[in-house]
């Protein structure tokens, strides 16, 4: 009897919160339960859930609190469905097989624009600098990993239409604790001068102009607002809600300096950013064109940097 109940008591769970891997679903070919089951663990605040030994997520776009150090530990060496799906089960099975194995991992992370790409390749970090041991060295590399992220978000990631913090780049990481290095590709060159309404221009710009010190401004010849500038007011949306581009602009400040950046090279960060937002003023002669093709092509190789 007592086990017939908690057998009902489990059924009815899992009618309210669906299966957590859909390899499990009665019907596992049918779409409709598929989205379902989705649909099910999302309004639990369930975002994950394994398809065999892939995870999909579904973004909340909110913070669940579901990547502090405790859930780290809960994760590390724990068989892959022992506990509830999570991104950090894969990054632990990625771990201790490359450990073990002594054989490269790799990690593929796949969706539309909005789904969570970029917040997922930081949580792998995340997880990945917390597991690996802490020698100096490793530290000083998990650092640089962790950090990157900041510069290639503000050079790279920008506000569309359907997401504040949308990457419009591709990138491939490959290293390990000890090194490793970032392939970037495909980055969108022609929002530089142009963004659609509702849209912005790259996130460091619009940082620059809210972060930066007044003397800073001062010496750049700059103003801090937006839409003083072309290039970063075409959109009509220089704000944006859930990102404040002051702090953001300190963090990336803070990044190109432990990400070994010279002084001279973070000068002529500041000052190709200056020629961006001030170029449509100095390009209005017969060779516009021409003119701002070069501004471009030499903001795309500081890009991939």
């Amino acid at each position: 009897m007592v086990k017939s109940l908690i057998m009902e008591n489990l059924l009815h769970a899992r009618d309210k919160v669906g299966v957590q891997d859909f390899v499990l679903l009665e019907d596992f070919k049918n779409d409709k339960a598929f989205i379902n089951n989705l649909k099910k663990r999302f309004q639990e605040n369930l975002i994950y859930t394994y398809i065999g030994p892939v995870i999909v997520s579904v973004n909340p776009y909110r913070d669940l609190n579901l990547y502090n150090s405790d859930v780290i530990e809960q994760y590390k060496n724990v068989n892959f469905y022992e506990l509830p799906p999570h991104i950090f089960a894969i990054a632990d099975n990625a771990f201790r097989f490359m450990r073990e194995e002594c054989k490269d991992q790799c990690i593929l992370i796949s969706g539309e624009s909005g789904s969570g790409k970029t917040e997922a390749s930081k949580k792998l970090l995340q997880y990945l600098a917390a597991a690996s041991h802490h020698a100096p060295s490793v530290e000083n590399v998990k650092d640089k990993l962790l950090l990157s992220n900041p510069i290639l978000e503000a050079f790279g990631n920008a506000k569309t239409n359907r997401n504040d913090n949308s990457s419009r780049f591709g990138k491939y990481m490959d290293g390990a604790p000890l090194g490793g290095h970032i392939l970037n590709y495909l980055l969108e060159k022609s929002r530089v001068v142009h963004q659609n309404h509702g849209e912005r221009n790259f996130h460091i710009f619009y940082q620059l102009l809210a972060g930066a010190d007044n003397k800073m401004l001062e010496d750049l010849e700059l103003r801090r607002d937006p839409s003083a500038y072309f290039y970063l007011s075409q959109g009509s949306c220089s704000k944006l809600r859930n990102i404040d581009d002051a702090d953001q602009f300190s963090v990336v400040d803070k990044a190109m300096n432990i990400t070994d950046f010279t002084e001279e090279e973070q000068e002529g960060v500041l000052l190709l950013l200056l020629q961006c937002c001030t170029w449509v003023m100095l390009a209005l002669s017969k060779k516009r064109v021409k003119l701002l093709l070069c501004m471009t092509n030499l903001f795309i190789p500081f890009a991939n940097y």
